[in-house]
C-alpha cells in the first residue's frame, strides 16, 4: 500500500467514524488490514526508525499516524 492509498483509506474511515481520534482510526485501519498489513506497517516503521520500540500492532499504528501526519503537512 502506498502512502497515498493509506491517506485515502484513512480519510474514508474518518468520514465513516467522525467521533474517533486519529490514533483510534489508525488502529482501526491496522485491525481491518489483518496480520499481513500489521506486519507490513510494523516493518516499515522499523525501517523508518531503525528500531522497533513496541510490539507489531502499536508499531503499525505508529507508522500509519506518522504517514498521515507527515502528508497532512504543517497545521495552519
Amino acid at each position: 500500500m502506498t502512502a497515498e492509498e493509506l491517506i485515502v483509506e484513512f480519510a474514508l474511515t474518518r468520514l465513516d467514524h467522525p467521533d474517533l481520534d486519529f490514533e483510534e482510526i489508525a488502529a482501526l485501519l491496522v485491525r481491518r488490514g489483518g496480520p499481513e498489513r500489521e506486519l507490513e506497517f510494523a516493518s516499515r516503521n522499523l525501517a523508518d526508525r531503525g528500531e522497533l520500540r513496541s510490539a507489531s500492532f502499536p508499531a503499525a499504528v505508529e507508522y500509519v499516524l506518522r504517514v498521515v501526519l507527515t502528508l497532512r503537512g504543517p497545521s495552519d
